[in-house]
């Protein structure tokens, strides 16, 4: 199904998708809607223009494709399903994530991946291709955060500032020559090791499979690797000891 989102309120365009049957739709000239698939579940998406925020939010399983920019909030409080935006993302990208995947092949805004979670064999997970601004992380208890820094200037961080402040959980990698610059001592940063990298592997293959990407060349960067304090206070606050 084709649905053309011209002139289209965010209330009409989300009456259209919930009353629609087909497993497979298309929305066109999507500019600034929100809540597009809010809950959604085994259905595939592509969307053509700009989504507004909260898209995805609750996405229980299926897949959303942005072939362009999305705004902020997208994959908001995920439990599963695969959400790739071809462009840029706003603030809160993956925010309280419990499941899923989120792939976006340019830079994010402030605050991706705060509060996201790993449950049982449920691990949200998001790949960053450019560069994320600060607060990446904040809150992390949870799943696994790739920043890939791809046409970051040379010897630039690619992260902003307070990355993974108030970390507890999951683990943060960033490719880049040099670590974020401001971290506390309740994160633990070291050099990634061969086995850093095969681990985060399937992920890269399909961000490089979506995105056209090489493989090789991004296994064959540096990549720091950012985790919580086995001393971290932070975990004693939210979690049992």
């Amino acid at each position: 199904m084709k649905i053309d989102a011209t002139g289209m309120e965010y209330e009409e365009l989300g009456r259209c998708l919930r009353s629609c049957t087909d497993p497979h739709v298309q929305i066109h000239n999507c500019c600034g809607q929100r809540y597009i698939a809010s809950g959604m579940q085994g259905r595939d998406l592509e969307i053509w223009g700009t989504p507004g925020n909260a898209l995805g939010a609750y996405l229980d399983g299926g897949s959303i494709r942005v072939h362009g920019n999305a705004q902020d909030a997208v994959g908001d409080t995920m439990n599963a399903g695969t959400i790739w935006v071809e462009g840029r993302a706003g603030d809160a990208a993956g925010y309280a994530m419990r499941g899923g995947t989120l792939m976006i092949r340019g830079d994010v805004g402030y605050r991706a991946g705060v509060h996201m979670k790993a449950f049982g064999d449920s691990c949200a997970s998001i790949v960053i291709g450019g560069t994320a601004g600060s607060f990446l992380g904040e809150y992390q208890a949870g799943g696994v955060i790739v920043v890939l820094g791809l046409g970051a200037p040379e010897g630039q961080p690619v992260v902003g500032g307070f990355c993974g402040r108030g970390m507890y959980g999951g683990q943060i990698y960033l490719r880049s020559t040099i670590p974020p610059r401001d971290l506390t001592e309740k994160i633990l940063c070291r050099r990634a090791q061969q086995a850093d990298k095969e681990a985060i592997r399937p992920l890269l293959e399909q961000f490089c499979t979506a995105f056209d990407e090489d493989l090789d060349s991004l296994l064959n960067s540096p990549f720091w690797v950012l985790e919580p304090n086995p001393e971290n206070q932070y975990k004693a606050l939210y979690a049992p000891m």
